[in-house]
């Protein structure tokens, strides 16, 4: 049985550090990075095949302004060492803001935050189904992103040629740079949609551990998955919870201080 509690207990250590390195950074985004952590750490912590660093199974944030959540997550795996961390959207520093593939082995892809991630993520799963590899590609998508219409693209073209090595996360948080998704571009039926376009789809809490690991494990049926996590922007900060501001807003020292009492 998976311990679940482990893993909870390294959630509320990557948001602490979330909070700790955005403050020091002055860097946004920080409610982006918090709807995503159960997901990061469900992948890196559980499901990821990574012992043979060579055979590896891959995964693409292609959500990139969420950076900082994977930072975290990679440090806490043992592949970004603190001093590097800490580094994070500063001058001289190892770590940007969006991610750039030469800053560490870990990091597969170049992404910001427009939905690249996702097309990169699925030509990979092409070429080791090609060459018969057995890993596994993953990626993790925002909202917002998912209205670019690279990501309905590679939404037809993955069905239709069973790329069923390819598993995309969905962090529907309800918000993106500018408002509410559902105001802005509603794409709803979602699930309908990806199920339309030949997907395996399924609909989960995306911070629940159990849920989330019986989405990773479900047996693929010859398609691609997208796994629909319902998240909450700012998630486990009372006061960044589903407020718009923060993705934006930088952590002030009482913003931290506060923050760290909800973290205890």
């Amino acid at each position: 049985m998976q311990d679940f509690k482990k893993l909870e207990d390294i959630s509320k250590n990557i948001r602490r550090l979330i909070i700790d390195v955005s403050y020091k950074a002055g860097s946004p985004h920080t409610a982006c990075c918090l709807s995503c952590v159960e997901i990061l750490v469900a992948l890196y912590f559980y499901k990821l095949r990574m012992k043979n660093f060579k055979k590896r199974d891959i995964f693409v944030l292609s959500k990139a302004h969420a950076a900082l959540s994977l930072y975290c997550t990679l440090m806490l795996r043992g592949f970004i060492s603190k001093k590097d961390l800490y580094s994070f959207y500063s001058d001289g520093g190892k770590l940007p803001a969006h991610l750039d593939r030469f800053t560490n082995k870990a990091i597969e892809a170049s992404c910001g935050s427009l939905g690249h991630g996702f097309s990169i993520a699925l030509g990979m799963a092409y070429g080791y189904k090609i060459k018969k590899d057995k890993r596994k590609v993953f990626t993790l998508i925002g909202d917002g992103e998912a209205e670019e219409g690279s990501i309905w693209e590679g939404a037809l073209f993955a069905p239709r040629l069973n790329i069923d090595n390819f598993v995309v996360i969905l962090d529907y948080n309800n918000l993106q740079g500018y408002g509410f998704v559902n105001k802005i571009c509603s794409f709803e039926p979602i699930k309908d949609k990806w199920q339309a376009f030949g997907w395996d789809v399924v609909v989960i809490d995306g911070h629940n551990f159990k849920e989330i690991i019986s989405a990773l494990d479900k047996p693929n049926n010859r398609k691609p998955r997208i796994i629909i996590a319902k998240t909450i922007k700012g998630k486990g900060i009372s006061f960044m919870e589903n407020d718009l501001k923060w993705h934006y807003y930088v952590v002030t020292k009482d913003i931290r201080d506060k923050a760290y009492k909800e973290l205890l």
